[in-house]
């Protein structure tokens, strides 16, 4: 579960779509398309909303409870969010901590809850035969919950949501400010004033009385809406309902909310200490409700001004001054007060106060002339473009038509939605930025480097585990027939793409997947080469290079082809990993010749343009020093210089070193793009509205010149072993440990690799997996603790990984010791072995739902040369797997006494806990990786 800080912002306001195939095709590409729903009540107050969609045989759920921190109560600050994490904790005919497992065993993907200021939604996408258990879990726990509540579930839970406090806000660098600009701009009085986590304070001062209260007033059939959409029966799926949902009572009416949006005539500022490197800025204004006037002025306005490489802030203070390493502006809609917020992370030897200069400078001449013609364009295509990408998930229609019925009472608002962006005009966006951004109107916030003030520690009551049981109630008559997990239905055969493929003349692979439904193309041109290439006093090449294609060509400037993206609607990222480089991007379908010769023009002429490398030096060192400040990032990195050691690529994170990136210059880039970028050692892997005649003209056309040569691949050594096994860096006052725990793994070449998925799925892979379970259901020690292997083409790294609780650091190393060792003493149950092949087969169809999805997908096919057919054959290497498998593979590829214990945390709390484990002695490392003397 997570809550969602900026859920109904821009990036949720469109964040997906999608339309029944029959209402779509073709026709779809020059008008809006039409969503084909049907809405109805029933008696008991329950909203439905069903849309039939038969792409792909899955389904998703999505129900909408409408209340969030708008509706709390004063001292119960997070308390929304808090709920939404007990209503996985069972009800009456479910199991506690069976929620989950019930999904990943059914194929589920996109199985979460979110929290945000006026609403909390729970959603599941799954198989369409399994359509009958989402529904019986989520009516059981909306008619039964409080059958099963007890004080063992709340004490947990409270554990935790405070371990999910410190690890989003104490612990994530300038998790703070955001809580402090909503402190600024909020009376105490106003339920959005503590943001959505809440308190330390208030999250353990709630009661079960409190959590009762909560479910029978808010939690009730009347206060809710359920949407399905996909490969159902719309005849069926009522039946369906009505049986799940139709006996659950009727609630009270639910109490009007109180709060309205305050008046600001004065501005406020602060200035928050946090442990960071940088310095950061953020400017802020309450600005005009959702969906009522001035609120599309605001997105439009935020695009322009901060909303990419084209917008006016990224090319001032991050292109032309190199003040900021970063800037963005968004305007974040709700219901009691709008946000329209500017946020800018200083370069070093900045300050947060020159931002704030430069951002107001900028804002001046906004408020003065407002946006041009050709950038109020820019910003509507880049937000339309966007619309119709989400088009492709099933989940995306669902949580559409749950927003648009949440705030407008009704689901059918796509065509006006669309038309109030295109009917806004450049007086329209002036005149919002002067009458709504006004100087002194608003909050400011600064961060600067310092020992930040989470206030008094709020120490959790209980010293031992509250006892299971106690006093429960029921809201609903008890219907025998749901003590069975219900059945799935007739299963439709699984059926995975295969794409169809072509080369070119010179050797260019050409991977194609056609899906008319939605007009949308995505593509990625990627090269079997990436940072295992690296020189040995080079790391970072590979990323540096891959950073440096779209900063210029030899008929293009860097901010033309930033301007180009925006005016095409499109998105375009370079990127490195240790065994390709890419590009990506994606565009509408109408859009994509042209996007594609922009691909084609950086990844066949680059220029690297040496005042370009020297910006992008400047970023990337930059880059560098901001991520000392993330736990997280440190304990990978010293995770992977100790594992591999100086002399292996794998030994250092994409971006590189300080030191290396000072002394890469133009020469070494360009030697690496002629020995990469030749199309023999390239794919082009293209899905989405794009027939394969008409791809084989386009790639003929854009790259059908390219040269090509030879390419030879690195044979990497062995690493070295590492010199030490529990190895901590000092981050004193850390609010949590940042904790790894693992050793060197296998290729992705490797035979074992199905039984190693199942393996890892049962030890750490899933929400249900035997470490999270652990770790976080039953000791509370953690927001989420997880593991995964890294494939690559060489031995990538095995690790667990999780932020700890401070005082259990020691305690969540001797379990995951534990848990790993017990994987290789005895077999897994048949139970776990059958959840972890089930949610390994029955997902697969869900890295298909998005054209950027089916793209991944297919590169990696490319990359590791697995083959076309893949994954048609890979459902029954997974469903081969058995017990004794699982139990071998644990025996030959996890040996604990080879693993070591990365811990990023507070030394003084955590070392003397850490040494009497008897795994050798701790050795002191910095946040670049290397040893300290001690």
């Amino acid at each position: 579960m997570k809550y969602g800080r900026f859920g109904l912002g821009l990036l949720m306001m469109f964040s997906g779509l999608a339309v029944t195939a029959s209402a779509q095709g073709k026709a779809g590409r020059a008008g809006i398309p039409k969503l084909a729903f049907e809405k109805y009540m029933l008696p008991n107050g329950l909203e439905v909303i069903l849309v039939e969609d038969h792409r792909l045989p899955l389904t998703a759920v999505n129900i909408w409870y409408h209340v969030g921190p708008a509706n709390e109560e004063p001292g119960l600050t997070g308390f929304a969010h808090l709920f939404e994490h007990m209503m996985f904790q069972g009800s009456k005919h479910v199991v506690a901590n069976e929620h989950f497992g019930l999904l990943e065993r059914a194929g589920a993907t996109n199985m979460n809850a979110t929290t945000d200021f006026d609403r909390t939604n729970y959603f599941e996408t799954l198989p369409s035969n399994q359509l009958d258990l989402a529904l019986w879990l989520e009516s059981d726990r909306m008619g039964y919950l409080l059958d099963r509540l007890d004080q063992a579930n709340l004490s947990n839970q409270q554990d935790v949501v405070r371990n999910e406090r410190r690890q989003t806000v104490e612990n994530r660098p300038y998790g703070i400010v955001e809580e402090a600009m909503f402190h600024q701009l909020f009376p105490a009085s106003h339920p959005y004033y503590a943001d959505v986590i809440g308190s330390h304070a208030d999250i353990q001062a709630a009661k079960l009385d409190d959590v009762r209260k909560f479910f029978r007033r808010y939690y009730v059939p009347n206060n809710a809406t359920l949407v399905i959409v996909g490969d159902i029966d719309k005849a069926q799926a009522k039946k369906l309902v009505e049986k799940y949902f139709g006996s659950l009572k009727r609630g009270p009416e639910v109490p009007k909310i109180r709060a309205a949006a305050p008046k600001i005539t004065s501005g406020s500022r602060v200035v928050v200490k946090d442990r960071v490197e940088l310095e950061r800025a953020e400017l802020a204004w309450i600005t005009s409700l959702i969906f009522q006037s001035g609120d599309a002025e605001g997105d439009l306005a935020a695009r322009v001004l901060g909303g990419g490489k084209s917008s006016r802030l990224y090319k001032k203070l991050v292109y032309e001054k190199q003040l900021a390493q970063d800037v963005t502006a968004q305007q974040e809609s709700l219901a009691l007060g709008s946000v329209f917020y500017i946020q800018a992370t200083a370069r070093p030897g900045h300050t947060a106060a020159e931002l704030e200069k430069a951002i107001e400078e900028e804002l001046d001449q906004f408020r003065r002339k407002g946006p041009t013609a050709q950038e109020l364009e820019g910003a509507r295509n880049f937000l339309e473009a966007r619309l119709m990408t989400r088009l492709e998930t099933l989940g995306g229609i669902a949580d559409r038509l749950n927003f648009y019925n949440h705030y407008l009472g009704t689901p059918d608002y796509l065509s006006q939605d669309i038309e109030r962006y295109r009917k806004v005009t450049t007086a329209q966006v002036r005149a919002f930025a002067e009458e709504q951004l006004k100087p002194g109107a608003g909050a400011v916030v600064e961060c600067i480097p310092g020992k930040p003030d989470f206030g008094p520690d709020v120490p959790a009551p209980h010293e031992e585990k509250v006892p299971r049981g106690g006093a429960t109630e029921s809201v609903n008559a008890d219907e025998p027939w749901r003590k069975e997990v219900p059945k799935p239905g007739s299963a439709r055969p699984l059926q995975l793409p295969v794409p169809q493929t072509f080369q070119l003349p010179n050797g260019l692979t050409i991977i194609h997947s056609e899906r008319p439904a939605v007009p949308v193309v995505a593509a990625r041109l990627v090269v079997r080469t990436g940072s295992d290439s690296n020189p040995a006093d080079k790391p970072g090449l590979a990323g540096f290079t891959a950073a440096m294609l779209d900063q210029g060509t030899s008929s293009r400037s860097a901010l033309q082809i930033a301007d180009e993206v925006e005016q095409l609607g499109a998105t375009l990222e370079t990127d490195s990993t240790m065994d390709s480089t890419s590009v990506a991007l994606r565009s509408l379908s109408k859009s994509f010749p042209a996007a594609l010769g922009l691909l084609a023009d950086i990844v066949l002429h680059p220029a690297f343009p040496k005042e370009e490398i020297s910006r992008q030096r400047a970023s990337r060192l930059a880059s560098i020093v901001q991520q000392r400040a993330n736990a997280g990032l440190v304990a990978d990195r010293v995770s992977s210089a100790a594992l591999y050691g100086s002399e292996h690529p794998y030994g250092y994170p994409e971006i590189g070193t300080a030191a290396s990136v000072r002394e890469m210059q133009r020469d070494d880039m360009v030697v690496f793009w002629k020995k990469s970028f030749v199309p023999n050692n390239a794919a082009l892997i293209v899905a989405g509205d794009i027939t394969f005649a008409e791809l084989k003209a386009l790639a003929e056309k854009a790259m059908g010149a390219w040269q090509a040569g030879p390419s030879p691949r690195p044979e990497l050594g062995a690493p070295a072993a590492p010199s030490a096994r529990i190895l901590l860096v000092d981050k004193p006052g850390a609010a949590q440990t940042q904790l790894r725990v693992g050793m060197v793994g296998v290729p992705r070449s490797t035979p074992d690799y199905a039984v190693l998925e199942i393996m890892n799925a049962t030890l750490g892979g899933l929400f249900s997996s035997r470490i999270n379970l652990n770790l976080r259901e039953d000791k509370g020690y953690t927001y989420g603790s997880y593991s995964n292997f890294a494939y690559r083409r060489s031995a990538g790294p095995f690790l667990v990984r999780g932020g700890i609780r401070t005082d259990s650091t020691a305690p969540a190393v001797t379990e995951i010791f534990k848990e790993i060792r017990r994987m290789a003493e005895a077999a897994p149950s048949s139970e776990e072995v059958i959840l972890a092949k089930d949610s390994q087969t029955l997902s697969l169809p869900g890295r298909f739902q998005t054209t950027a999805q089916t793209v991944t997908s297919f590169s990696n096919l490319f990359t590791y040369d697995l083959g076309l057919d893949y994954y048609s054959h890979l459902p029954a290497l997974l469903s081969g797997v058995a017990a004794q498998d699982v139990q071998a593979a644990a025996k030959k590829y996890l040996s604990p006494e080879k693993m070591i214990v990365v811990a990023v945390g507070d030394r003084a709390k955590i070392e003397p806990g850490l040494a009497k484990l008897g795994l050798g002695a701790v050795e002191i490392r910095d946040a670049d990786g290397l040893v300290q003397k001690q």
